[in-house]
């Protein structure tokens, strides 16, 4: 008997440990920063000695619930996989800088190519369905740490041209980046990159000037044979981007950036298509404004946001982009990681393309379908409405609806205003 008592108290005892450890384990689950933890230690080991491993997932499936080309429904994913190398801490140094490395992996279809034929993919993710080195770069300062650098291959707009309060939307129109500037240039986004480098100097917390030089090829990102060589021939020029950026510290703080930029590559002009032109240039101003921050809730706020773009009229059948809307952080103090998010943006088409497409109907003859086109309109407009419901740290959540107006303008056809809805799913590794 007391043998048996003896085998059985531990295997309670374990069975007791078992259920508290699995509480325990399920508890930090929903809580833990990404999806994989820690990895019993390891993670943080590696940080520690300089290594910091990173991963995430995005997908976006989309519908058509009215207007458009067809009804229907896509799916596209990404995969990123990257690693951050601290070489301070790897070497024991100072003054060492440090190596980003990023893998990027697409797949899926386009609901904007498929079912709707707009220009403003109503997917962010979709492009490039492959894997391919998206990054592979090394930063570091000169003479004072205010004077910032970075070389290798990545994409400037990583950099370059954004508001991190935009990647609150699904369409690639809102998404981070205004669209008129990689639609008119060589200006070169995620995951697309390039070789290149940048520069930045902060004069203080509140102002910075940051310009580079990168390379303009417009062949290394074209299919997945090239995705990792990133000396692929085909080189049209360089780009050169400037780009001022002021922080505002105050209770409602603020973003404004003030940028142009300049790309030498030789390429047909569009009101002159006989003849080319060796540039071309882009301009833009964006601002992130905090309007209201709860006195209650610090993750609580209201942001007002807007973007307007000029390209090359010469060049660049992406005229202009202007956008507007308004970001609400912590909408519920139950949900106070949560956001809504509304915008309004307009697209304009350049009217020399316009013009040359219907120039070439009526060189054929067809009269009726070049008045058709000519009475087009010259922008494509979207509106975009999304709630992010951020689950845990590590995932998230977000229902989109989207209206999208004259989605035929930058492809001269006559299609239906279109009403989309879609959501996109986030996970942190």
């Amino acid at each position: 008997m007391k043998t048996k008592d003896f085998k059985v108290k531990p295997l309670i005892a374990a069975l007791l440990f078992a259920s508290t450890l699995s509480a325990a384990q399920a508890s930090d689950f929903f809580h833990q920063d990404t999806l994989t933890g820690d990895w019993e230690g390891a993670r943080s080991a590696f940080v520690q000695q300089g290594v910091t491993l990173s991963g995430d997932y995005v997908s976006e499936t989309a519908g058509v619930l009215n207007g458009g080309q067809s009804y229907g429904t896509r799916y596209a994913q990404q995969i990123r996989l990257g690693a951050t190398f601290d070489l301070n801490r790897l070497f024991s140094a100072d003054h060492a800088g440090t190596i980003q490395l990023t893998l990027n992996d697409r797949r899926g279809r386009s609901t904007s190519g498929d079912l709707v034929g707009n220009r403003l993919p109503i997917q962010e993710v979709y492009g490039g369905e492959y894997t391919r080195l998206s990054e592979f770069s090394y930063a570091n300062w000169l003479v004072t740490p205010q004077l910032q650098y970075k070389l290798g291959l990545l994409a400037m707009g990583n950099d370059f041209g954004g508001l991190s309060i935009l990647t609150n939307f699904m369409n690639a129109g809102f998404c981070a980046h205004p669209l008129s500037m990689s639609g008119g240039s060589g200006w070169g986004n995620y995951p697309n990159a390039h070789l290149g480098g940048e520069l930045r100097y902060n004069f203080n917390d509140s102002w910075a000037l940051q310009t580079a030089v990168f390379n303009v090829n417009p062949e290394e990102n074209s299919e997945s044979s090239r995705a990792f060589k990133p000396f692929a021939p085909g080189t049209t020029g360089y780009i050169v981007p400037v780009e001022l950026i002021y922080n505002l510290h105050s209770a409602l703080p603020g973003q404004y950036k003030l940028g142009y930029y300049f790309d030498s590559s030789n390429v047909a002009r569009i009101d002159q298509p006989d003849q080319r032109a060796n540039k071309r240039w882009g301009a833009y101003v964006l601002a992130d404004q905090t309007v209201w921050q709860s006195t209650t809730l610090r993750s609580q706020n209201l942001h007002v946001f807007g973007q307007a773009t000029t390209t090359d009229e010469a060049t660049s059948t992406f005229r202009h982009w202007y956008s507007a809307g308004l970001v609400l952080n912590g909408p519920f103090a139950a949900r106070p990681n949560d956001a809504i998010a509304i915008g309004y943006g307009r697209a304009v088409y350049n009217q020399h393309s316009r013009d040359n497409a219907v120039e070439g109907l009526r060189a054929k003859d067809e009269l009726a379908a070049a008045d058709a086109m000519n009475s087009l309109d010259i922008g494509e407009q979207l509106i975009e409405m999304t709630y992010t419901l951020q689950a845990t740290p590590w995932l998230s959540v977000r229902p989109s609806v989207q209206y999208i107006k004259e989605p035929g303008a930058f492809s001269n056809k006559e299609i239906k205003d279109a009403w989309v809805t879609g959501v996109q799913v986030k996970v942190k590794f």
